[in-house]
């Protein structure tokens, strides 16, 4: 909480407070919000307490998504984060694996090729994500996420060390063409050459259980990949993926929309084709890798061109397939 940001005062015993947004947060997203305001809580506890409506803004109810402004009065009900405080540490492995990922640092940036299976955040049952895990590398700096990928990709994830960088990265994401996102994968059967351009809206629903499922649809936002073929691996398609837009699931649900789905997934693949890629080329995780980022901050002064090798066990899939 910096210096602007004042609470009412809660209950005796803990109750309901309300917090003022600095002007420094301004065009942060809700949820990211109460994750530094609750520190220690599960994003699905956030994700529940904002749902159910427990969670105001300016007196109203709002979605996790919501952009936040200097000046606003977000309401923060009591949450019990008791199992937080028994969470420990990272393990040794993945604190030694988070700092050998690291690709780029400078005063204002952390740039990391995440491992596949490393969850961005904490949440659902996991207790240690990337931004967890690098705060306990760096104890006392201020980290936080700029962007997230699926907890199975691999590849080059942001972040900040400093809010004016946030701030500037987030616009530039909410920008057409602010951020040039490059992804590589494989997909299942064989594309046609060129480029294929998906240009589909995607809308998230969730199954009984409450696990997310984003699928094409009319009322879903819009939602522009485009596809193309590097080479052709074992009957498949070595892809360049690029990205206009990031919605939840984009590559995965786009590639099973144009009857290619992304080899070893496990939500949206052809379960035939995941398995004869285990058995033939031993891909045991999703082929999906965030290769490249491209942007500039300063009002375009200071560009940056960050990128993430390929994740060896992806480059010995790829070998094996000839």
């Amino acid at each position: 909480m910096t210096m602007n940001e004042t609470r009412s005062q809660p209950a005796p015993g803990g109750g309901v407070r309300t917090v003022r947004v600095d002007p420094e947060r301004a065009g942060q997203r809700l949820d990211n919000f109460l994750l530094s305001q609750l520190k220690g809580a599960p994003k699905s506890l956030v994700y529940k307490i904002v749902r159910s409506g427990q969670v105001r803004v300016n007196g109203g109810r709002a979605k996790p998504e919501t952009r936040l402004q200097g000046g606003d009065q977000v309401r923060i009900p009591p949450v019990r984060l008791g199992e937080a405080g028994d969470r420990g540490t990272p393990a040794k492995g993945l604190l030694a694996a988070m700092a050998a990922s690291i690709v780029h640092e400078d005063a204002r940036l952390l740039a990391i090729s995440k491992p596949s299976g490393v969850a961005s955040h904490g949440g659902s049952g996991i207790s240690f994500g990337v931004i967890e895990t690098l705060r306990a590398l760096r104890p006392g700096e201020p980290l936080e996420l700029v962007h997230r990928l699926d907890r199975d990709t691999s590849g080059l994830m942001v972040i900040a060390k400093k809010r004016s960088a946030l701030r500037e990265l987030q616009a530039l994401m909410r920008e057409e063409g602010g951020i040039a996102k490059r992804y590589l994968a494989l997909l299942a059967g064989r594309m046609p050459d060129g480029v294929m351009s998906v240009d589909s809206p995607l809308h998230i629903g969730l199954r009984q259980g409450g696990e997310r499922h984003v699928q094409v649809h009319a009322d879903g936002k819009p939602s522009l990949s485009h596809f193309r073929v590097l080479e052709r691996r074992g009957g498949h398609s070595y892809c360049e993926v690029r990205i206009e837009t990031g919605r939840t699931h984009q590559i995965r649900v786009h590639a099973q929309h144009i009857g290619h789905p992304v080899a070893g997934d496990d939500k949206y693949g052809a379960v035939e084709v995941n398995q004869r890629l285990r058995e033939q080329a031993g891909l045991t995780r999703l082929f999906l890798h965030a290769a490249s980022l491209e942007f500039a901050l300063d009002g375009g002064a200071a560009p940056y061109v960050l990128s993430a090798p390929l994740a060896p066990e992806l480059v010995e899939v790829l070998d094996r397939l000839g």
